[in-house]
């Protein structure tokens, strides 16, 4: 049984686009039986959230359980903040609005914004590239006016090719039948300023390169440190977009070793 001081140690996971909390139930599983208290929460219109998508038409608005949750921590605590995929970017606006709150800000093959940019830069430069064969994803405007962001839903085919090509045919199953429509917030987050060299720029940074990523490619990942250089960069080997289901030791031990060092 993990000691006291293991046990006061908060880690906070944060899920990406039209999936939810419910991704990391083996890594939540594996942390909190070695003593850490693990939040893994539903963003707006994610997981178990009965929003749909159309009532939560900024991100700010998608981010609102994440900040709610670090503005109700006691004064003094602070919480290790992990962001996958597009969770990255609720990562850095949690970080902006609330740098007190955060021991470190963990990007796991994660879109990590800088402090210089509008917020979108980092999403307009990985699809202006072309990084990611979209294949059977689904875009669609939410209003005739085009007041509310495009949403979108990945398809089954690029969840096993794309997503989840080293997870178990068990897992691909179970995430078939949990996705739900999201959004990327592009358009929402065009219209914002650049977050702050003295807020979000001053949280201690760990970047979680995944190097069978075909969703966010290793390459893109390593593109986005040299664009804003973190504290730690930490890797881990065969896995796919999914790390958190197709490499749940692995990553519960690199989030133990990160909490160890930053809570």
């Amino acid at each position: 049984m993990a000691d006291g001081k293991v046990a006061c140690k908060h880690l906070v996971l944060v899920h990406g686009a039209c999936i939810g909390g419910w991704t990391y139930f083996k890594v939540a599983t594996r942390l909190r039986s070695a003593g850490y208290r693990v939040t893994a929460l539903d963003l707006g219109a994610s997981g178990v959230d009965p929003r749909p998508l159309r009532v939560v038409p900024t991100f700010r608005d998608y981010t609102a359980p994440l900040l709610g949750l670090l503005g109700s921590l006691p004064p003094g605590e602070k919480v290790v903040l992990v962001g996958h995929s597009l969770g990255g970017i609720n990562v850095a606006l949690a970080a902006e609005l609330f740098p007190d709150k955060i021991a470190a800000a963990v990007f796991l093959c994660a879109f990590m914004p800088d402090h210089t940019s509008r917020p979108s830069h980092v999403l307009e430069k990985f699809i202006e590239g072309k990084w990611l064969d979209w294949m059977d994803t689904e875009f669609k405007p939410q209003d005739a006016e085009g007041k509310l962001p495009t949403s979108m839903l990945f398809g089954p085919q690029i969840a096993q090719e794309r997503l989840m090509q080293l997870c178990s045919p068990e897992d691909v199953t179970l995430a078939g039948s949990l996705l739900r429509v999201s959004s990327m917030f592009v358009e929402d987050l065009q219209k914002q300023q650049p977050f702050t060299e003295g807020r979000y720029g001053s949280v201690w940074k760990v970047y979680v390169v995944v190097n069978q990523d075909l969703a966010i490619p290793e390459g893109f990942q390593r593109w986005m440190i040299g664009n804003s250089p973190v504290d730690e960069v930490k890797e881990i080997d065969a896995a796919d977009h999914l790390v958190m289901l197709s490499r749940p030791d692995e990553l519960a031990r690199c989030l133990a070793d990160i909490a160890e060092s930053y809570a």
